[in-house]
């Protein structure tokens, strides 16, 4: 992306941060950032903040994640996922059960990023970024996952350069999707 994606205008919001935050908001107790540095941020939100900023790593926000709060689960959303929805959410929620992991999956790939983890995998997190194994193939292959199928893979759409937010824009002005 060139610049930090964060904290990119989106929508009628300052930040993208500020977006996913309040379309979130309505449906959650609880809504915590995690980040690197909560400075960054102009607005009040709950921030946690990474235990380290030696390694750029979402096993880092994780493990800080779950070292601060009492739940026995999280649901993980990627600030770069402006379409990813409540009810998207709920698809993955149903399937919560016996698992330690629910990972939605399309035709193109897994979504890490955009899943729920149980606490009961903070052991396992930490050994594998002490190892510096932060691949998240490596973590599923030692926790009960439940993949979900997704059809609508435009749920997954991210931000990764610059024609993906000026098309996310352009799709979020011409659908006047508002949340």
């Amino acid at each position: 992306m060139g610049e930090d994606k964060s904290l990119l205008p989106f929508s009628s919001y300052p930040t993208l941060t500020q977006y996913q935050l309040e379309r979130f908001k309505p449906y959650f107790k609880d809504i915590y950032i995690s980040c690197k540095d909560k400075n960054k941020f102009g607005f009040d939100a709950k921030f946690i903040e990474d235990f380290t900023d030696k390694e750029s790593s979402p096993f880092v926000g994780l493990i800080s994640v779950f070292e601060e709060l009492k739940s026995e689960y999280v649901f993980v959303l990627s600030v770069d996922t402006p379409f990813f929805t409540y009810d998207d959410f709920l698809q993955l929620e149903k399937n919560i059960n016996d698992y330690d992991c629910i990972v939605p999956k399309t035709k193109r790939s897994y979504q890490p990023l955009c899943s729920i983890y149980k606490k009961d995998i903070l052991p396992i997190l930490k050994e594998l970024y002490e190892k510096k194994l932060y691949k998240f193939s490596f973590l599923y292959d030692k926790i009960k996952v439940k993949y979900v199928l997704f059809d609508n893979e435009t749920s997954f759409d991210n931000l990764n350069y610059q024609k993906d937010y000026k098309d996310a824009l352009k799709r979020i002005e011409n659908e006047k999707i508002s949340y």
